[in-house]
């Protein structure tokens, strides 16, 4: 008997801190918010049936009780046992419905339109390629992020194809699940005072997996860079370089960047990802021009 109670009461523990996660995310929903009526009564219930159950640990040493009042006390405990049974198995069951209502509910974001153009100004980014180039392929990049590392290899291709025709863009856009890549962005900019900021962009998406600030360091070496210089550059103009990155998220919110890396071709996002992708749609835009 004590077993099965303790049992049940573990089993009830575990299933409420479950619940608990799906009932405040959907407490707005008045079926929720009776349910988590229903789970407070459950949590009062077995908190006294744990003070019943720890009472008569505790009374071992007492006199020991006439038969029927025995026999009373386990009637009482399996009835609250019942009740909590009862009240566990409506608890999921309203749970999972409200788990598939909520389910139901969720809509689809809207598709994204491939034919706007935003304006997407160039200011303090630096431009890889013929400044005058007719087509500007920019890149929101976070230097950490794996894929941007995966298609960087295509756009190096795209600009080798296309020497006169195109040149390229980066924009910072840091995720925050990414510790390093902010310190690689602005390890990018430090690089730049010294007019290495494209050949450092490069080794950090090269080295995406193991960024640190000894990495910047070891990268600014192997780049032929006053090391002492770009460590002064990257710590002391840190304000300077969150500005700058600032910015950079500001305008992806306005272009609706949802991810990295985005890519644009003379201010329409592209889903182009490899160098034939790129090539449709730029001789497109060259056709265009003639």
């Amino acid at each position: 008997m004590q077993k099965r109670i303790f049992t049940l009461i573990l089993v009830v523990i575990i299933g409420i801190f479950a619940g608990v996660s799906i009932v405040k995310k959907q407490a707005r929903e008045p079926l929720l918010r009776e349910l988590l009526k229903g789970q407070n009564i459950i949590l009062q219930a077995q908190r006294k049936l744990e003070k019943q159950i720890m009472s008569g640990e505790n009374m071992a040493d007492a006199p020991a009780p006439q038969n029927s009042d025995v026999s009373r006390r386990l009637q009482d405990i399996e009835g609250r046992l019942a009740i909590l049974e009862s009240s566990w198995n409506g608890l999921q069951e309203g749970l999972k419905q409200a788990a598939a209502n909520a389910g139901n509910a969720r809509q689809a974001p809207p598709p994204e339109d491939l034919s706007k153009i935003y304006d997407i100004a160039v200011a303090h980014s630096q431009i890889k390629g013929n400044k005058n180039a007719p087509v500007t392929i920019v890149e929101f990049v976070d230097f950490q992020c794996p894929f941007c590392a995966r298609f960087h290899q295509p756009i190096l291709e795209v600009l080798a194809a296309y020497p006169k025709e195109v040149n390229y863009v980066l924009k910072n856009f840091p995720l925050s699940f990414h510790e390093q890549a902010k310190p690689a962005a602005k390890a990018a900019l430090a690089a730049g005072e010294q007019g290495k900021y494209w050949e450092m962009a490069d080794s950090l998406l090269e080295n995406g997996r193991a960024l640190s600030e000894e990495k910047f360091k070891e990268l600014a070496g192997n780049l032929g860079l006053n090391v002492e210089k770009f460590m002064n550059d990257y710590k002391e103009k840190d304000a300077q370089w969150e500005q700058l990155i600032q910015t950079d998220m500001s305008l992806a919110q306005q272009v609706n960047v949802r991810g990295t890396p985005t890519f644009y071709i003379n201010g329409r996002k592209t889903n182009a990802r490899d160098l034939n992708s790129f090539k449709a749609e730029i001789d497109k835009i060259l056709s265009q021009q003639k």
